[in-house]
């Protein structure tokens, strides 16, 4: 019973509790575990490790906050809530209603263990007999594994009972997905998608639905030292079916090896096929330095959660203690990339992006193969070097490297979409709603190139789309705002933007509302919105192109043109835009105006 209602568990999920509740207190070791629930058979670790880790799932957390079921590391498993015996009889609780799956009368236990083995036993008696005349294989083989074509890897469930541990559990989740993605054969969704199925109680069907994928894989991570255990198996999600399961034990510094193997089983059990390149990474792997391999996943951590100066430090961190490492090279690549954006970052490109192609140039000395470092490089070879050939043979092997990085995809459309090539562009910013169907960058992305484009209404459905996914996305409350503003429709426009700067201390939101107010002929409240700008830009970069928004709504041309030859000689990025931006379009006959253009290229 669980508040009251009944909870109907599978019988080894069952079988299994009650071996734990039966010692409550004391640690009950795998062995023995493993002999009272499957009497005299032969049965994997793993399989143990995936019916504690449903109980977990099932039971959640006790009133005290701790989990039912400690793991004891090596050893086995302790049930730690208090046991009482209830001596009122379970038929008095209100029933259950019944499934299909339920049977209608309760089995003594000792009778339900005689049936499972009566079956085990039948079974492979039949696997014998079907082994001599070639059939077996076909017979059991497991059913839907031929067609599992896409997965997602949920996120691994912390089993340290240490908050500080989380970055560790999320650090190994999106590692496995790394692993995975670079698995040409299969649909692999992006992280930033099933993270929002952490604590999440919703089924594994409703999950794969959601996510559109075949199968999940599930399981739970436990660090203790220098050891770290984790348990992980397969799921055909459709059917809510188990197909593998694994436990493993290793050292840290084997970490790496520990993720290609796990990939490797996994890509073998649902038979995707591998790419020459792709057996070769996963059947070799480097040993790493556990404390640099810390910092690494720490440096992630924080700039996942946008604190780009401590995953900064992180990475540097990493670095000094293994000073070849490229993967940290390409994540301090990333920070200097963020820190310099003007959407979301507080410095000059000139000042943080030639200090992130440095750290990944770096990374591709090290490791030429890695696909992070040719996609840090290219985005930033388009936002400081503007060498655009180079731009695009580096996204296109960041993407051979990687075929599922969805950011890889977005970045690539971004560029597209900048050099006025609409229709590849179409096509990778829906391959980023593929990958990352629950994120609003996808939606964003597709809405602002459909904007460049001319195409609003379009443009306004995407935008819509984002705002289902994420209602107080600012990206998409901009865009929606900057599709009214081409209508005309300015109190909609003005609606949003100031939603917009509610949200948001960002710059562009009030560079956008400036812009509309100006052009809608309220041009006081405009000119107060620029001094804010100028005023803001005293204490951190803010954009010229941002200024120059402004100046254009207040049809001040050529401080306009002036603020853009400032963004020229930052290397800003929003100068990416100017062949395409219809915010711009005013100025497209000034001959200044096409001298930079020209010079922005392509």
């Amino acid at each position: 019973m669980r508040g009251g209602q009944p909870v109907t568990l599978p019988a080894k999920d069952l079988e299994t509790l009650l071996v734990l509740v039966e010692r409550a207190g004391h640690i009950v070791e795998k062995e023995e575990l493993l002999e009272k629930v499957w009497p005299g058979v032969f049965v994997e670790e793993g399989n143990l490790a995936r019916h504690i880790f449903n109980l977990r799932q099932v039971l959640g957390d006790s009133p005290d906050g701790r989990k039912y079921i400690d793991t004891i590391p090596k050893r086995g498993y302790r049930f730690v809530a208090a046991v009482r015996e209830d001596a009122e009889p379970v038929a008095s609780h209100p029933a259950a209603p019944q499934t299909s799956e339920q049977a209608p009368t309760a089995v003594p236990l000792g009778q339900k263990r005689s049936l499972w083995l009566w079956l085990l036993a039948l079974s492979v008696a039949l696997g014998i007999a079907l082994g001599a005349t070639g059939l077996r294989e076909k017979l059991f083989r497991k059913s839907g594994a031929a067609t599992i074509r896409s997965l997602a890897v949920l996120p691994l469930e912390n089993l340290s009972h240490d908050p500080e541990q989380e970055y560790f559990a999320d650090g190994m989740t999106e590692a496995l997905t790394t692993e995975f993605a670079q698995i040409s054969a299969l649909k692999v969704i992006s992280h930033t998608s099933v993270v929002q199925y952490k604590g999440t109680r919703k089924s594994l069907p409703q999950i794969a639905q959601e996510l559109g994928v075949d199968a999940v894989v599930e399981g739970a991570v436990e660090r203790s030292g220098d050891k770290v255990e984790i348990t992980v198996q397969l799921i055909h999600a459709p059917s809510d079916r188990h197909l593998w399961a694994k436990s493993y034990e290793r050292d840290l510094r084997d970490i790496l090896a520990l993720q290609h193997e796990v990939t490797h089983s996994i890509t073998g059990e649902i038979q995707a096929k591998l790419t020459s390149p792709e057996e070769i990474r996963l059947g070799s792997a480097r040993s790493i330095d556990s404390e640099a391999y810390e910092d690494y996943l720490r440096g992630r951590f924080s700039l996942e959660k946008l604190d780009m100066k401590k995953s900064i430090a992180y990475f540097q961190e990493a670095i000094q203690e293994n000073p070849n490492y490229a993967l940290a090279y390409a994540g301090l690549a990333n920070s200097y990339i963020s820190l310099g954006q003007p959407w979301g970052g507080d410095m000059s490109p000139k000042e943080v992006l030639p200090q992130a192609k440095a750290a990944a140039t770096k990374a591709l000395e090290i490791d030429d193969s890695l696909g992070e470092a040719h996609l840090a490089m290219a985005r930033i070879i388009q936002l400081y070097d503007w060498d655009w050939p180079a731009v695009e043979k580096e996204y296109r092997r960041a993407l051979d490297l990687n075929p599922n990085d969805a950011m890889a995809h977005a970045w690539y459309g971004e560029y597209l979409q900048e050099m006025g090539r609409n229709e590849e562009a179409f096509v990778q910013m829906r391959q980023v709603m593929t990958l990352d169907p629950l994120n609003a960058v996808g939606a964003n992305e597709l809405g602002y190139t459909f904007y460049t484009a001319r195409q609003y209404d379009q443009a306004m459905r995407a935008f819509r789309m984002a705002l289902e996914l994420e209602p107080d996305n600012v990206n998409a409350h901009v865009g929606l705002a900057w599709v009214y503003e081409q209508k005309k429709i300015y109190p909609e426009a003005i609606a949003e933007l100031d939603k917009s700067v509610r949200l948001s201390n960002r710059d562009d939101p009030l560079a956008s509302l400036g812009q509309v107010l100006g052009e809608s002929g309220r041009t006081k409240n405009a000119a107060k919105l620029l001094e804010e700008l100028k005023r803001r830009s005293q204490h951190h970069y803010v954009s010229p192109c941002l200024i120059a928004l402004v100046q254009i709504g207040l049809g001040e041309r050529d401080k306009a043109i002036a603020s853009l030859e400032q963004g020229y000689t930052e290397h800003d990025q929003w100068m990416l835009y100017l062949k395409v931006d219809p915010h711009v379009d005013d100025l497209r006959t000034d001959p200044r105006f096409k001298d930079l253009v020209r010079r922005v290229g392509p």
